[in-house]
């Protein structure tokens, strides 16, 4: 597969360095960066949430650092929590990880963890429950999304402004109250839809004339957004060289799908910066909590940073609703579908759809990255 100067410049730098550290550690040697302690990211990532979230180089790098510890914290305090566990969040503020908890019981394990915790009157599984049951109802184009929100420890929807009188809608609301019990509603002024595009120029994927990005390399592979397009689908590369063949694909239900790597294609455990920032090395899947910073990689609008807004959320597309996505308010536009959701050097996630643009702002949704590896059986590529 031919690539160009400016294309190969970044990756075969992180490829030889890749090299070169295998190398030593093959031979008996530790690479001079073990004796020091990695930092929490690149400077280009550094840099990035120094210019989204308006903070210096040292509030970024502790920053991601409580998030990182956050993370940990978070599966120990789920594991102390048990059945009473009813969801949890990360607030940048303070740097603190905040455990809801359905009875107080077990609050005394929870803090043991590291966590503040908060009583609420229903667990997250209760919740989980309640929002499955509004999953099988047939929503109207008038209702955006809904979701558990462990803050209010109760399922929201988000109605589009001036549809809430709308029949249809308060025919859904009625009925989601029945299933879901306690129900909080909220106004929204935009309709959610999918990233897809038309054939244009850039560094894309391609399934017949829709364009969308790669979210991330797996052994064999990468996967990316289901709406780009169906299993048995051809797909070419950013020059239009043939790739490989959609495997498997979900949409709606699920947005996800993977594609297989041959006819000169590599993988490789990097998420693209765009020139925004230097290329990302992915090191792992662990998930990142609410509140927490986020980027986004994609072929149109390339590099952004947010935060995790909510989890678990389904999302009403006009081709029909979608489940377990994570809601953030990092901004995305036609083409950037399929791209990467990357967390300091984790990987969480691919770009199902959102509303606005990166010029006014706006909302993302993504499907979560470990549900599709572990949907197809796949393994993520680290570095």
């Amino acid at each position: 597969m031919r690539r160009t100067r400016r294309r190969t410049t970044s990756l075969r730098t992180v490829l030889s360095a890749l090299v070169v550290t295998g190398a030593c550690a093959t031979a008996g040697f530790v690479p001079a960066a073990t004796a020091t302690a990695q930092p929490p990211a690149s400077d280009g990532v550094l840099a990035a949430m120094q210019h989204d979230f308006g903070l210096t180089r040292g509030q970024a790098e502790t920053r991601l650092a409580k998030e990182k510890a956050a993370a940990s914290t978070e599966r120990q305090a789920r594991r102390a929590a048990g059945s009473d566990y009813a969801g949890s969040w990360f607030t940048a503020r303070d740097g603190r990880l905040t455990v809801a908890l359905a009875d107080s019981a077990r609050a005394d394990a929870v803090r043991a963890t590291g966590a503040d915790v908060e009583l609420v009157a229903r667990s997250a599984r209760q919740l989980d429950a309640a929002k499955a049951r509004i999953d099988d109802l047939k929503a109207p184009s008038g209702v955006a999304s809904w979701r558990v929100d462990w803050k209010a420890n109760s399922v929201v929807v988000d109605v589009v402004a001036g549809q809430r009188a709308d029949n249809d809608v308060k025919d859904f609301l009625a009925q989601a109250r029945r299933a879901g019990g306690s129900l909080k509603v909220e106004t929204t002024d935009h309709a959610p839809s999918t990233l897809a595009a038309g054939t244009v120029g850039g560094d894309p994927f391609y399934t017949g004339n829709v364009r969308c990005s790669i979210g991330f390399s797996v052994q064999g592979g990468f996967v990316t957004a289901g709406h780009c397009g169906g299993a048995g689908q051809g797909v070419n590369g950013w020059d239009g060289s043939y790739v490989g063949n959609i495997q498997g694909s979900s949409f709606p239900d699920n947005d996800y799908a993977w594609v297989n790597v041959g006819s000169g294609w590599w993988t490789v455990p990097v998420v693209l910066g765009w020139g925004t920032v230097s290329d990302q090395l992915v090191r792992g899947s662990a998930e990142a909590p609410v509140g927490a910073s986020i980027c986004r990689s994609g072929s149109t609008s390339h590099w952004h940073c947010g935060t995790v807004l909510a989890k678990n959320e389904t999302v009403n597309y006009s081709q029909g609703a979608v489940h377990e996505m994570t809601k953030t308010n990092v901004c995305a536009e036609p083409g950037d579908s399929g791209g990467s959701f990357i967390s300091g050097d984790q990987a969480q996630g691919v770009t199902s759809g959102g509303w606005g643009d990166c010029t006014g702002g706006g909302e993302t949704w993504y499907q979560p990255v470990n549900e599709i590896l572990n949907r197809f059986g796949l393994t993520l590529t680290t570095a």
